[in-house]
């Protein structure tokens, strides 16, 4: 695997872990409300509450980890682009980004990269740019030394 494979694959990774994590959450949330409802022939759903509250949270949050999902897919590896762009490494005189998610720090064999996406503070600061500009973003100034 290339490099942006691999940074890639890490993305996938996180991704997958989160809505996985998420759907299970729901699925538990169901489960409670469920047993909830068999449990109490009041007319109490007290209980019930704070579960649907949870459950529409995670719902929530499963909807943006998809979407995050469908940005990934849009990335392809071998796409080489002369200018910062979704899924190109950038590297600076201060750091290596990875142009796709905010997942922060992925650590490779060959080096240690900032998962960032393009809508990020940073990530609009370095859209488009060209090897040899420079942005400066929290007082620290970074040089484009590569853009792969």
């Amino acid at each position: 695997m290339n490099e942006k494979e691999v940074l890639l694959q890490a993305c996938f990774s996180y991704v997958n872990k989160r809505i996985a994590s998420y759907k299970g959450e729901i699925d538990t949330i169901k489960e409670s409300i469920e047993a909830n409802d068999k449990s109490n022939d009041m007319d109490d759903d007290s209980g019930n509450g704070k579960l649907f509250n949870d459950l529409e949270k995670n719902a929530q949050h499963l909807s943006e980890a998809t979407k995050t999902l469908d940005t990934l897919k849009l990335i392809n590896p071998k796409k080489k682009s002369e200018g910062v762009s979704l899924g190109s490494i950038v590297k600076t005189s201060k750091n290596t980004f990875f142009m796709a998610i905010s997942i922060g720090a992925i650590d490779t064999e060959e080096n240690n990269y900032f998962g960032i996406s393009l809508l990020s503070p940073i990530g609009q600061l370095l859209k488009g740019k060209m090897v040899g500009d420079t942005i400066t973003f929290n007082e620290n100034t970074h040089e484009i030394l590569e853009i792969k």
